[in-house]
């Protein structure tokens, strides 16, 4: 049966196997049906017997991240043995999520608003968690504004006037020159160079024309974040659930470090690498950079809503080191919201984190690029390892890309081609 079709009846028998009497089960079943213990998890292995019994898996994935739990779960589905390794204390990755005391759910590294076009990806998720429908909006706060961004036609006309843009003679050669093809120079310097130089800490020449495909001007003035992705929402329990979900019944060994489990472990046919790339090789290139941000949260135990949506950019310079506002109630379902007293806000400052368990974003600019292809050829170089995943590819993944990837990987792993 080619790889495709298993993972289709896999999927299959799975939602048979846990459906609900009813048809439907709650969030709170798809949690706790079958999830492994947590303080188990974090024991680890606790003796011989069970160290024997996890040897030899078919395959090992490296991350209890996005990426390593979808892995996970497709090869398992598929009837293979899989045992997951995670260097830290919980599973999830950078999608963890807390809940804080006054019952307003904080994504611990920063908002992540799930959105696809792919039914089946839509499917997948669904079957670890209920989502309720939410469609980001965001906004710029610029000379006491709240501005839509992406920007629409409507605010640059009323703005600067008509305006079209530039006829192009050459491809963009650096960020600065990609931008001011898209938007009109005073929109650049206000929304555009101040945000990305504070998120990047680099001159905005300096970065990857790239970095502006995730740019657009709204001709339809619509602010909805993603107006075009057909399935759009937050899970109502959580990632992390959603992901513990996802790994039910699947060994996940917790304070692992990859090289000393993936000795002993032996997997029969592959490993499957979602850490840092540069890290696997011992740096022995050099390090490749990253940023993060560091999140500080201000309880308003008196004030409902502060902003009027979940994120807002504060691009300006002078409105200090941080990128964005997060506002957490606006995350939730109305009806639960409505129960909370007071709010929740997180500022998110970029800093350049040493710690590999801190990484959130590849830097985007020429240097760095050059330095992964050659990591990326010595990783091709090594049998029967397979690197991908965010930090394993080292390129930004939205959560619907990751796991599209992920998919693609097992196929063709189940159809016995090349991985990568």
């Amino acid at each position: 049966m080619p790889g495709a079709d298993r993972l289709a009846a896999a999927h299959t028998r799975f939602r048979r196997r846990n459906a609900c009497r009813g048809g439907s089960w709650s969030a709170d079943a798809r949690v706790s049906r079958g999830t492994p213990d947590a303080a188990r998890l974090r024991r680890g292995l606790d003796s011989s017997r069970s160290q024997t019994m996890l040897q030899h898996p078919d395959f090992l994935v490296v991350g209890a991240g996005l990426t390593g739990a979808t892995l996970a779960r497709l090869l398992a589905d598929a009837g293979h043995r899989v045992v997951v390794v995670e260097r830290r204390d919980r599973i999830a990755g950078n999608l963890h999520d807390s809940v804080h005391e006054s019952g307003i759910r904080i994504h611990d590294h920063g908002p992540h608003y799930f959105r696809t076009s792919s039914a089946w990806i839509w499917d997948f998720v669904n079957r670890f968690a209920s989502f309720h429908p939410f469609e980001a909006r965001i906004k710029s706060l610029v000379d006491g504004e709240h501005v839509s961004w992406p920007l629409g036609r409507a605010y640059i006309e009323r703005r600067i006037g008509a305006w079209q843009p530039p006829p192009r003679t050459h491809g963009a050669r650096d960020f600065e020159e990609a931008a001011l093809s898209l938007m009109p120079a005073p929109v650049y310097e206000t929304f555009v160079k101040p945000y990305n130089e504070k998120q990047w800490g680099v001159p905005a020449h300096s970065l990857s024309a790239d970095l502006c495909k995730r740019f657009d001007v709204r001709e339809d003035n619509d602010d909805r974040l993603t107006p075009k992705a057909t399935f759009q929402g937050v899970p109502r329990q959580g990632y992390a659930a959603m992901l513990q979900a996802m790994l039910s019944g699947i060994p996940v060994l917790m304070n692992q470090h990859f090289r000393a489990a993936s000795d002993w472990l032996a997997p029969k046919r592959l490993t499957f690498f979602t850490g840092p790339i540069d890290e696997y090789f011992d740096y022995c290139d050099g390090r490749l950079l990253y940023r993060a941000q560091r999140r500080a949260h201000r309880w308003l135990p008196d004030t409902d809503l502060h902003q009027p949506c979940v994120q807002v950019n504060n691009p300006l310079h002078e409105a200090g080191p941080h990128i964005r506002t997060i506002e957490w109630k606006h995350l939730m379902p109305e009806a639960y919201r409505q129960r909370i007293t007071g709010t929740v806000l997180t500022t998110e400052t970029p800093y350049t984190p040493d710690d590999p368990a801190e990484y959130e974003y590849p830097f985007p600019d020429a240097a760095n690029q050059a330095l992964y292809r050659r990591y990326r050829e010595r990783a091709d170089a090594v049998p029967n390892v397979v690197f991908c995943g965010r930090l394993g590819e080292y390129r930004y993944l939205d959560m619907d890309q990751a796991i599209g990837r992920a998919q693609t990987i097992a196929n063709r792993v189940l159809e016995g081609r090349e991985a990568a």
